[in-house]
C-alpha cells in the first residue's frame, strides 16, 4: 500500500519540524496532556503545523494550552560560541 501524499524532501526546503503540544483533557480540563507531533515542513512559515493545529481546534475536542516548536534552524551547533569569562550571580 503506497501513501499518495507526496513526499517532502530538503531540497524542496522541508525538513524535520516537531512540536510538543499541550491541550487539556475534555472530561477533566484542569488536567493536562501532552501529543508530540512530528512532520517535514517548511521554517519559518511551518504550513503542515498550521494545517495540523487548525484540524484540531475544528474537529478535536481537547482545547490547546501551549505549542512549543522544534526545528533545526532554530539552533545549530554552528551558532554556539564559546564565551570566556564566569558570571556570579546572587
Amino acid at each position: 500500500m503506497s501513501d499518495a501524499r507526496p513526499r517532502r524532501t530538503w531540497l524542496e526546503g522541508y525538513s524535520l519540524t516537531t512540536a510538543e503540544i499541550l491541550y487539556h483533557l475534555p472530561d477533566y480540563p484542569h488536567l493536562l496532556q501532552t501529543f508530540i507531533w512530528q512532520q517535514h515542513d517548511l521554517f519559518p512559515q511551518l504550513p503542515e503545523l498550521r494545517k495540523f493545529l487548525a484540524f484540531w481546534q475544528s474537529r478535536l475536542d481537547g482545547p490547546l494550552h501551549s505549542v512549543k516548536v522544534m526545528h533545526c534552524k532554530l539552533l545549530k551547533p554552528a551558532e554556539l560560541r564559546a564565551v570566556s569569562g564566569d558570571f556570579l550571580l546572587h
